[in-house]
């Protein structure tokens, strides 16, 4: 059963952006936080943004200032705009219920470079 759905990757400059979405079959993410998660080539997944129920968020200092996590709660959908691309942005990216995750979806890669 497939319970989260990314997209909007691509392959992207540095300096440029990019918008994923997370789609989430039925209420996944209803009462919940939501986070969204890269994992680069040879690296272990980490989380770049979380958004609690009521709209908190935080970001690690690597994306700090540069990503932003949002969420739609009628339509089931987490975004994470991203913007000054760097390479080191690269990987592909995933979102996940939290704290209790649902299966990992298959993410979307994220490609930075010129």
């Amino acid at each position: 059963q497939v319970l989260v759905v990314e997209s909007g990757g691509g392959l992207v400059q540095p300096g440029g952006s990019l918008r994923l979405s997370c789609a989430a079959s039925g209420r996944v993410f209803s009462g919940y936080a939501a986070g969204w998660y890269r994992q680069a080539p040879g690296k272990q997944r980490e989380l770049v943004a979380r958004i609690s129920s009521g709209g908190d968020t935080n970001y690690p200092d690597s994306v700090k200032g540069r990503f932003t996590i949002s969420r739609d709660n009628a339509k089931n959908t987490v975004y994470l705009q991203m913007n000054s691309l760097k390479p080191e942005d690269t990987g592909v990216y995933y979102c996940n219920r939290l704290p209790v995750f649902v299966a990992w979806g298959q993410g979307t890669q994220v490609t930075v470079s010129s």
